[in-house]
């Protein structure tokens, strides 16, 4: 069984994320994107926008806040 990927752009979050080529499962795009970064994680949720970038059309996901990872 195959799953389907879609390519993501993050917006927003700190200067000094790292952004390259990210891609999720298509069924995922509902769901709050959780990126690891230093001590914690930067959330993303897709509120259905879409760009295209070299001709290739990728789902926006916009930060929504960081969570301190427990310890």
């Amino acid at each position: 069984m195959s799953v389907t990927q879609v390519k993501v752009i993050l917006s927003g979050g700190p200067i000094d994320l790292s952004t390259p080529h990210r891609s999720v499962p298509a069924a995922e795009l509902g769901q709050t994107l959780k990126v690891r970064h230093g001590a914690g994680y930067e959330h993303f949720v897709h509120d259905g926008e879409y760009q295209t970038v070299d001709g290739c059309e990728a789902a926006v996901f916009r930060w929504t806040g960081r969570t301190k990872i427990a310890e």
